[in-house]
């Protein structure tokens, strides 16, 4: 994922969720940043580690990273989803069809089949 993207989620849902801002404890210590919380939903999500694992790397306890992933989650499909996870319009239809004949693959929208293909690098049985 490019940084500016990133950081524009994390932006984005520090905004507009309560859970994704920073806050101080009774004791004055900062608790964790938006950035850590987002950076262990994301891990979980992409490279689908377990939640144990990402206290290795971004030092937030399993229980707290399985609360960040739901929140995430949830905030992601309440801030995000009038422009992104809604069918596309017949303009979308069109600029993907585009943008599919342009990298080769002219008529193709949501079909991942491309066994008809002939690919260099595919084994043969």
């Amino acid at each position: 994922m490019r940084r500016h993207l990133f950081l524009r989620i994390v932006d984005a849902l520090s905004t507009d969720s309560p859970y994704f801002q920073q806050r101080v404890d009774g004791t004055r210590r900062k608790g964790l940043s938006p950035l850590q919380k987002c950076t262990a939903a994301i891990l979980m999500l992409v490279y689908g580690v377990t939640a144990n694992a990402v206290d290795d790397y971004v030092r937030i306890g399993e229980s707290t990273t399985i609360e960040c992933l739901k929140n995430f989650v949830e905030g992601v499909i309440s801030v995000f989803e009038d422009e992104y996870l809604r069918k596309p319009n017949s303009n979308d239809v069109r600029c993907l069809l585009q943008m599919a004949e342009g990298r080769g693959f002219p008529g193709m929208l949501g079909s991942i089949d491309c066994m008809h293909w002939q690919w260099k690098n595919c084994l043969k049985v």
